[in-house]
């Protein structure tokens, strides 16, 4: 069996210093032969994206205000946050990773997942991402959870490779979250999900998630792989539906995230590779890949 692709999740490695979405991160994970690596972005008020995964410049770095507000010029005086403490590092614009793969060669491939996901009032931040990524064609892909991005991405750029990450509109969670964090309700099938379907019990749970993903897939057809948590993959083998043999039919790949070699769920992993998970996102990169050739 071919091990699972290992996705280097906002370019963290193993026990490397560096920040997530750090240029340095990023460096050292194409160091390492890394063959798919993760960055989270939102865009600036003009010309470029900022990597950082939450909306407001001070959960992440020591600015203030909204990321969508803010000129580039300023971020050159901005640090990374880290687990409490500021860093040495300024968190880079998405040109400077352009430019970082396109010096260092290779073939490790970028996942930009696309944060913002509320609608633009016209098409110029998706334009200036086509416009930024375009250098780099074949190795880049764009993941986000606003179906109404991916389709105006496939319209202005059909060469761009896209995924789409379903748990704004169904998921499993057994732990708390954010509560303005779609989807709101729990459905009568013990997964989150605010659809009609999930009103009342009347199919059979795997005959529920099979109709639900049959509606998720052709809000987006075009995409080559869905995200999905690992917790919601696993619910669903428990409850008879195979996710992944699911996607296989319709010539998707699924990736599994976030899974650490060092924490329990790792426990998971060989039951979602025999399920035939595609690839792993994880913050321990050679940990995973060597826990899956053994």
């Amino acid at each position: 069996m071919t091990p699972p692709l290992i996705v280097h999740h906002m370019a963290v490695l193993d026990d490397a210093p560096y920040p997530p979405n750090s240029l340095e991160a990023i460096r050292a994970s194409l160091e390492a032969g890394a063959a798919w690596i993760e960055i989270d972005v939102t865009p600036l008020a003009t010309d470029d994206y900022l990597l950082v995964h939450d909306p407001v410049l001070e959960a992440e770095t020591t600015g203030r205000g909204q990321v969508t507000h803010t000129p580039p010029a300023t971020i050159r005086d901005l640090r990374i946050k880290h687990r409490g403490s500021v860093t040495p590092y300024r968190p880079p614009l998405l040109s400077e990773v352009g430019a970082l793969l396109r010096e260092h060669g290779g073939a490790a491939r970028l996942q930009i997942d696309y944060k913002h996901v509320s609608p633009f009032p016209d098409d110029e931040p998706l334009r200036r991402l086509v416009r930024l990524i375009e250098p780099l064609r074949g190795r880049v892909l764009v993941s986000t959870g606003a179906d109404w991005h991916l389709r105006r991405l496939h319209q202005l750029a059909d060469w761009l490779d896209l995924g789409f990450d379903i748990g704004l509109y169904l998921d499993y969670r057994p732990q708390a979250v954010d509560p303005r964090l779609p989807p709101f309700r729990l459905g009568e099938y013990g997964y989150h999900d605010d659809h009609m379907l999930a009103s009342a019990r009347l199919l059979p749970v795997s005959r529920y998630l099979e109709a639900r993903c049959e509606s998720l897939f052709y809000a987006a057809p075009f995409v080559s792989i869905w995200y999905v948590s690992y917790l919601m993959l696993l619910r669903g083998l428990d409850d008879g539906f195979n996710l992944a043999d699911w996607l296989h039919q319709h010539r998707v790949r699924l990736d599994a995230w976030t899974l650490d070699a060092d924490k329990p769920a790792a426990a998971a992993i060989p039951r979602l590779r025999a399920a035939g998970v595609d690839q792993f996102t994880t913050n321990t990169p050679r940990a995973l890949s060597a826990l899956l050739q053994d």
